[in-house]
Order: structure tokens, then C-alpha cells, then sequence
């Protein structure tokens, strides 16, 4: 799968990138992670990407012309009839969550433009964009890390990517789950037991009492996504 990253700042987003279990992914050619720094594409000898609002208002906004020819370049690199899906990260998109991850493994490439200042101009966005995506209701200086975040999310859904493909099915918010406690060695630590289930060798109760605790915690931390897991499982509600 590849990631194309339209920013200002490639060197924050590679640094950001390029390690462990996604810097090994790239080695083994599972991923590409591709930065462009949108200021390679101006035509202002400054090397100008912003300006003035229309209208008036505080702060500056991302001109079209920059970011739109960065696009060219990078969907006329491909060499691809498809058109490629283009993430806007944005707090006024949809708010991402695992099952979108998913979704978004999928694909083949992915472009994220991450915008600063006050925006980007609405007539460029109109034109490329394909999804307006937040990862939460706040605002950061600039869509650098919420890409970051993002691009982290989708890579380790890539078949291969996780050494164990179980890791990823029995992770948080599959199946709208909250994950169940887990303990490593030693068996006793400040007076705290690993719980005799775990120790058991029974398989099968170890997931009966997994399961329980997932829908448990579930339950205590994110009602939310407890009220989707009992909507989904009636049986399971007591």
C-alpha cells in the first residue's frame, strides 16, 4: 500500500514514520510512505504558499495553485486511470475510528493533504478532495500529526504488516470491544496475582473470561461502544 503525503513539513512526517513496526514494513515493501513538500511546487520565487483571505479575517490561508500541482504530480506519477482517494485532515471531517481504518486498508493508495494556517483555499479542496477526515474535536497547528496518526492506524492493517495476524483482530474496538487486561511474568508483583484463569491452560475459558472482561471494561469506560456491542449481541446483555 502506498501513503502520499502532501506537507510543509516532510521531514516531521518521515521522522515521524520511519520507525519501528512501519519502518519495517517499508523495508519489506508491505508500505510506502512518500512525503511532498508543497512548497517544491510554487510558482512564487519566495517560495510562498499562503496569502491573504478574501473578505478579511485573521491568519492566512493555503493557496490553490501550489497544493493543486502537487497533486498532479502525484497522481500523474502513478500512472493510474482510478482516481486516488484524497483525505483532507480537517476538524470538520468525519471523526475517525477503527472500523474507517479498516475501510481505508483496502485501498491501494491513499493521499493526505494536511493544511496550516487558517486553511486551505475551498476551491482546490472542492477539486482533489475525496474525504474530510478529524481525529478528534480540537484543533492542532497544522494536519502533520492527525495524518501521522492516521496513516499509523491504516498501515498496521495491511495484511503482513503485523507479525501476528491476531494481534490485530483482538485489539480495541474490534467488534466495538474495548481490549481485555493482560499480564506478563512475574506471576505475583506488589502483592498483585495474575489471575488463576490465565494460568489455567484451558483455552477455552481463558476466552470465555477475556471476552467478559472486554465487555466489562467496555461497559465501565465507553458506554458508547458497549450500547453498539449489546445492540449487535442481545444475548449478551444480563
Amino acid at each position: 500500500m502506498d501513503f502520499h503525503i502532501m506537507t510543509l513539513f516532510p521531514d516531521m512526517v518521515r521522522d515521524g514514520l520511519n520507525t519501528s513496526i512501519l519502518a519495517r514494513a517499508a523495508q519489506r515493501e508491505l508500505i510506502s510512505i512518500n512525503t511532498y513538500n508543497i512548497r517544491d511546487y510554487t510558482t512564487d520565487k519566495h517560495k510562498k504558499v499562503d496569502d491573504y483571505t478574501y473578505g478579511g479575517g485573521a491568519g492566512m490561508l493555503m493557496q490553490a495553485q501550489p497544493v493543486f500541482d502537487c497533486y498532479a504530480a502525484i497522481t500523474a506519477a502513478q500512472r493510474t486511470r482510478q482516481r486516488i482517494r484524497t483525505i483532507y485532515v480537517t476538524p470538520q471531517g468525519k471523526c475517525f475510528h477503527q472500523e474507517m481504518a479498516r475501510e481505508l486498508a483496502s485501498e491501494e493508495q491513499l493521499i493526505f493533504l494536511c493544511g496550516h494556517y487558517e486553511g486551505v483555499d475551498e476551491r482546490v479542496l472542492e477539486e482533489i478532495v475525496t474525504d474530510y477526515i478529524s481525529i478528534g474535536d480540537y484543533v492542532l497547528t497544522g494536519g502533520e500529526l492527525a495524518a501521522m496518526v492516521m496513516v499509523d492506524a491504516i498501515a498496521r492493517l495491511v495484511p503482513g504488516v503485523l507479525n501476528n495476524h491476531d494481534s490485530a483482530e483482538t485489539e480495541s474496538f474490534t467488534d466495538h470491544l474495548l481490549e481485555y487486561p493482560q499480564y506478563s511474568r512475574p506471576e505475583v508483583w506488589h502483592d498483585r496475582r495474575v489471575p488463576e484463569i490465565l494460568l489455567s491452560g484451558d483455552h477455552a475459558k481463558v476466552d470465555a473470561w477475556r471476552l467478559e472482561q472486554s465487555i466489562a471494561r467496555t461497559k465501565e469506560r465507553r458506554p458508547d461502544l458497549y450500547e453498539r456491542y449489546m445492540a449487535e449481541h442481545p444475548g449478551k446483555r444480563k
